[in-house]
């Protein structure tokens, strides 16, 4: 007997592009990864990948999460030259409807069917409040930020640009740091800190201070210094763990975000003993009269590979809904 599919999922990135199906029962099926630079166009990657697994078997609806803001339905990628929309996505491939999500929104979505083997806890082991907001952010090429609204009708995902949200410094050394990013950028927002160039800036900045020399080509070589020992380069990583914290904790007060704050993105996954060492948890929790409240919420790191697309296809089921 052949296996229904109720839907393709994706995860549409500036690098890749994560395609799976959806079965009857909700699980996801036949994941593959796609380089986005050996297509033009993300119909590109579509039709290859239906072709290759369902042939004209089309699954009757779609939902993709894509890395930028969907506005109107409709995606124009910053780190790509690709332009989708939900219409020309059901014009295309006749889908009988076709939805379009922010990434994180998806990962927001997947935070509450993540088993435990999907996460690793940052900090005290704890359960949060029931039926309380959740938070899901993460540092990669950007910052991404999305919350999580719970009620007895369904899980309704918030998706921001809350990465783009004024950097605040925590201390006397990171206002110098910051003083230095804005004779940069003008503005300085958490993404010029906490994302892959933030890093190699946030390196530049402390040997200023430090009056050490900055050799390092770009935030690779930094990272792979810090790890081995270097100590300008690890105190740019142990840095960047304490400013995640805080950042992390003046979004769990944002959100209200007592069932929990989730950290994801490409760099956390690479240094989860730094931000198990203490210093993110500490900042975390370090807010002043609200340090009570901070202290009662778990922080967790998705592991999960496909967290995006575990998120899609229980947007993809709401979908459904919608379409009885």
């Amino acid at each position: 007997m052949k296996t229904s599919y109720t839907g393709l999922v994706g995860d549409v990135g500036g690098t890749n592009a994560r395609l799976a199906l959806v079965d009857d029962a909700g699980h996801i099926r036949h994941p593959k990864t796609y380089p986005a630079a050996d297509f033009g166009s993300l119909g590109e990657v579509i039709g290859q990948y239906l072709d290759t697994t369902v042939g004209r078997r089309c699954p009757p609806r779609a939902v993709l999460a894509v890395a930028g803001p969907v506005v109107d339905g409709e995606i124009e990628f910053t780190n790509l030259a690709w332009r989708i929309s939900e219409g020309e996505l059901v014009g295309t491939f006749a889908f009988e409807a076709a939805r379009l999500i922010n990434d994180f929104a998806a990962q927001a979505m997947a935070a509450p069917a993540l088993s435990a083997d999907d996460l690793k806890p940052l900090g005290p082991v704890m359960k949060g409040a029931e039926g309380a907001p959740l938070v899901v952010l993460g540092a990669g090429t950007g910052f991404g930020v999305a919350g999580l609204a719970r009620s007895e009708r369904g899980d309704v995902p918030i998706a921001t640009e809350g990465g783009h949200a004024a950097f605040a410094p925590h201390d006397e050394l990171e206002a110098q740091v910051l003083e230095r990013l804005r004779k940069i950028h003008g503005r300085v927002s958490i993404e010029r800190v906490l994302s892959g160039r933030g890093m190699f800036q946030l390196y530049k900045a402390l040997g200023d201070i430090r009056g050490v020399e900055t050799g390092l080509a770009d935030e690779k070589a930094v990272f792979a210094a810090g790890q081995a020992g270097d100590p300008l380069c690890a105190e740019t990583l142990d840095r960047f763990c304490g400013i995640l914290g805080s950042v992390a904790g003046d979004l769990a007060l944002t959100f209200g975000a007592r069932a929990g704050v989730y950290v994801s993105g490409g760099i956390a996954p690479r240094m989860v003993d730094r931000l198990n060492s203490g210093e993110f948890r500490r900042r975390f929790e370090d807010k002043g009269r609200l340090s009570d409240y901070t202290r009662d919420i778990p922080t967790s790191l998705i592991v999960h590979p496909y967290a995006a697309l575990v998120g899609s296809a229980r947007a993809l089921k709401q979908l459904e809904g919608n379409r009885l």
